[in-house]
């Protein structure tokens, strides 16, 4: 009986443990949502970056087009100093935001002094490369596009979802590292 047993339960681990061929997806997906997705991102940058060269185009300022996707210009221009930020370097900065159409976001009232330890905290990719253009005293003015600021959520406070920004830095100074 015991032989029977065994045998049969021998055979049935050797009947499961055969591999059976992989079940065929009954639904396929296309991307369909990926490519959406990325259809309606490109065309909020194209509507951002004609809101932001229609804005260039009707001032009287001479902005730079940097190659990180934004565009600057200097209000005050250190030409005394040659040090621009380097890794580790503390930046102690002030700032201002507006809208394109000149609303403030947030005022110079409403902000305080920064510090910014270069490429060793998190800022938004737009101001990163910015501080890293700049020199003690000197003051730029900044216009990012949604995707190099607050991109997508906004700042959860005043900055709405893909909201191009005008950003007004100056560097108050650096401490080497």
């Amino acid at each position: 009986m015991m032989k029977k047993l065994l045998s049969l339960l021998i055979f049935s681990l050797f009947i499961a443990c055969q591999t059976n061929e992989a079940r065929r997806p009954i639904q396929y997906k296309t991307g369909n949502f990926l490519d959406t997705s990325i259809a309606t991102n490109k065309a909020i940058n194209n509507q951002e970056y004609t809101l932001i060269e229609n804005f260039i185009s009707n001032s009287k300022e001479n902005y730079i087009r940097s190659s990180y996707g934004f565009w600057y210009k200097y209000d005050i221009k250190n030409i005394k100093s040659e040090y621009t930020p380097k890794f580790g370097d503390r930046v102690y900065y002030s700032y201002w935001v507006k809208d394109l159409n000149g609303n403030w976001i947030y005022s110079p009232k409403e902000t305080q002094e920064k510090n910014y330890y270069v490429e060793e905290q998190e800022i938004f990719a737009g101001l990163r490369e910015g501080l890293k253009l700049m020199k003690k005293g000197e003051k730029i003015t900044f216009i990012f596009p949604s995707q190099l600021a607050y991109g997508y959520y906004g700042d959860t406070d005043k900055i709405g979802a893909d909201t191009p920004l005008i950003y007004q830095v100056t560097v108050r100074n650096i401490h080497r590292k």
